[in-house]
């Protein structure tokens, strides 16, 4: 299954950059944001009661929040693991379940297209 321990490693492997927990009030919250004072985020970790997902059962679930293409973004929607992002625009990033249906290859994959695409001209 994939953790927050296996993507900040693979963020922090791949980027040189550490999750960044902005929120007192929301300690299992944190931002993965490119280097640099005040840099864009690329990606948003959370554990979010499944409830506020609109899933089944209790307690809460790890999602991360990537940004992708918007016509990614609607195909995503209709794979298993994905849900429309939770607490971001929803045409232009979508959370990923981190309940082990989506594969570190994938995710990894997403997440290096929302480095990309959140990176400053």
């Amino acid at each position: 299954m994939v953790n927050r321990k296996a993507l900040f490693r693979y963020a922090f492997e791949r980027y040189g950059t550490d999750a960044d927990y902005l929120w007192p009030r929301y300690p299992g919250y944190a931002a993965l944001r490119h280097p640099g004072k005040g840099g864009k985020w690329y990606a948003a970790i959370m554990d979010v009661p499944r409830e506020k997902l609109g899933l089944e059962g209790e307690g809460e679930l790890d999602v991360l929040n990537v940004k992708a293409r918007p016509a990614q973004v609607a195909a995503l929607l209709h794979e298993k693991g994905f849900l429309p992002a939770y607490h971001m625009n929803k045409v232009h990033w979508v959370s990923i379940l981190l309940d082990g249906t989506v594969p570190l290859k994938k995710i990894g994959e997403l997440l290096d297209a929302s480095y990309a695409l959140t990176q400053r001209a």
